[in-house]
């Protein structure tokens, strides 16, 4: 936990020396953890998490561009904004059961969980 003399002089040397706003840092401060925690949770087909996030900070189109990074923007389109608890529920059922599919452990650390061509899709 860093102390508000330490975040306090972070922010004059940001504001003084880079022109970096406060309200600039402090969104980026407090980012920092959510990004750790999502790095975290991802990992693999076999080790795999869920993330949601109920602050309404990221219902806001404006702060999620400012907060997010594009791979994780990608994953929340508008349609899964400010859902109700049971529809929260619904898509993350549907979300566990497709991540249940089979998965082979044997060899998986040699093994592509994409094709070739769902690769070249993505560059």
């Amino acid at each position: 936990m860093v102390s508000n003399n330490i975040l306090l002089a972070r922010l004059e040397y940001l504001r003084n020396t880079l022109h970096i706003r406060e309200e600039d840092f402090l969104a980026f401060d407090a980012l920092r953890p959510v990004a750790q925690c999502v790095g975290r949770v991802i990992r693999s087909k076999a080790d795999y998490g869920m993330m949601i996030f109920a602050d309404k900070t990221y219902g806001r189109r404006d702060k999620r561009s400012r907060l997010m990074p594009g791979w994780i923007l990608s994953q929340l389109p508008d349609a899964r904004l400010n859902l109700s608890t049971d529809m929260a529920l619904h898509v993350a059922h549907d979300f566990l059961k497709k991540m249940a599919q089979p998965y082979d452990k044997v060899g998986s650390s040699s093994k592509a969980l994409l094709s070739q061509q769902e690769l070249e899709m993505m560059c």
